[in-house]
């Protein structure tokens, strides 16, 4: 019997290693252009994912990456483009002040500062420090934001609730190391 046990440890244990190396293998790994260091969403063979130090199971289409844990969910729009990764991320803006019913005209803002202004001239302020010039693509809830800086234009997807402006903001990534 013992020589059995023995034998069969060192086999059992190879067995679950190789499982769990096998199951946990990371597909995918993805930072911040800006901190490319720190590794911000990751995909794993399993079915699993981490986005930012967090536990999920996902599911992944053309468009969305579905994160699921016990908390809840979440659904991030994303674009791959060969080697580069649009994450769009959302953030939920308040209203302050005067603005325009059932138009994004007017004042945003977060708790933590952040704010966007548009006018119903076609002109916007993000964190008043970036300025430009917006166009709506109301069939899409896509909101092109023009910079008057030498920065690319980009693409916002919006949804408008009452005084509650959600905007899902493009960051670009870049795959890790680790991947």
């Amino acid at each position: 019997m013992r020589k059995l046990r023995n034998l069969l440890m060192p086999v059992l244990l190879s067995a679950v290693i190789l499982l769990m190396t096998g199951c946990g293998q990371k597909l995918e790994s993805w930072a911040y252009d800006y901190e490319p260091t720190e590794e911000t969403i990751a995909f794993y063979k399993n079915g699993q994912a981490v986005y930012k130090g967090e536990k999920y199971s996902y599911v992944k289409d053309d468009s969305f990456i579905t994160l699921t844990n016990e908390a809840g969910e979440k659904k991030l729009r994303y674009e791959k483009n060969g080697d580069s990764l649009i994450l769009y991320e959302k953030s939920t803006y308040k209203s302050v002040g005067e603005r325009t019913e059932g138009s994004i005209v007017g004042t945003w803002s977060q708790d933590n500062g952040w704010s966007f202004v548009f006018t119903d001239a076609g002109e916007f302020a993000e964190e008043n420090i970036f300025f430009g010039h917006y166009s709506i693509d109301s069939e899409n809830s896509r909101i092109k934001l023009m910079y008057d800086d030498p920065v690319p234009d980009i693409y916002l997807y919006y949804t408008l609730s009452g005084d509650e402006l959600t905007i899902d903001y493009p960051w670009p990534m870049t795959a890790t190391k680790k991947s």
